[in-house]
């Protein structure tokens, strides 16, 4: 398998680094990857050597695909992590984005809103999958690095650790999805950091029945199922440019920003 490396000393693993690629709803392709690197070994030109494997590697696949639209090496880094970010700005990267993670640091207090009128939130049976993901792909169509519609998406997503379709939110007008929120727990997660976190994401409304403080209830209810499965706090991650006014929404639902990201990008050519 050639889309992970594996960086070994004296046959204990060290570090590993992945790539991959998006086609965006607006034509970029994105040639994505990271690499991880245990602290005490870098400052050895380890991490440079994988990045560099990296970008061979995303260079071969992307040498099969047409160029037809903007062509850029992808990565992501934290404000924290100040020896990556040196090593990505020398080999020619630029931050480009922006994003926050916030957490809501108890699920106490939670605030009591009901739905729109006309609204429901209804089970996730395993039928609706596929409609809930087209309108969440309709829903984030207008914001900034969308992904479009494709099967092997699709595909991908119910393969995915977070995907707990049991914690969903999910609010329906008849037969039509008005808007989401997929929640989910990585058990992994919080026992490496010994915490109790659930993750509200993919937060979304489909365009008829935004407005309505919809996204607001689906939150309140969000909190209250994590909160069921023993859950202590919440998290998610926003866009810290995003047009719906997603980042006000969060912080008067409690959620205040602990990290902040950069997405980094280079010309693939």
């Amino acid at each position: 398998y050639q889309d992970v490396l594996f960086a070994e000393m004296n046959g204990k693993a060290i570090g590993y680094a992945r790539v991959w690629w998006i086609l965006r709803s607006e034509g970029t392709r994105t040639y994505n990857h990271f690499v991880l690197l245990l602290p005490r070994w870098r400052g050895q030109n380890i991490r440079r050597a994988m990045l560099q494997h990296n970008e061979r590697r995303l260079r071969e696949i992307a040498s099969a695909h047409p160029k037809d639209g903007p062509r850029f090496l992808e990565v992501w880094a934290g404000d924290a992590e100040v020896d990556w970010v040196s090593l990505l700005v020398k080999e020619g990267y630029k931050p480009i984005r922006y994003s926050f993670e916030m957490v809501r640091p108890n699920l106490e207090d939670i605030p009591d809103l009901p739905l729109p009128e006309g609204l429901e939130v209804r089970p996730a049976k395993p039928e609706q999958y596929r409609t809930i993901y087209k309108s969440a792909v309709e829903a984030f169509q207008d914001h900034w690095g969308a992904i479009g519609w494709r099967d092997e998406e699709f595909e991908r997503w119910q393969e995915q650790s977070f995907f707990n379709p049991d914690l969903w939110q999910v609010a329906w007008d008849g037969n039509e999805v008005a808007g989401m929120i997929l929640n989910f727990i990585h058990e992994k997660e919080n026992r490496e950091f010994n915490r109790k976190r659930g993750y509200t994401e993919i937060i979304c409304v489909r365009r008829p029945w935004r407005k309505r403080g919809l996204a607001r209830a689906l939150l309140a209810r969000s909190f209250k199922v994590l909160k069921e499965q023993g859950m202590t706090e919440a998290a998610l991650g926003v866009d810290a440019e995003n047009v719906s006014g997603a980042l006000r929404l969060y912080e008067s639902m409690g959620f205040r920003t602990v990290k902040r990201y950069a997405t980094y990008r280079k010309p693939l050519e």
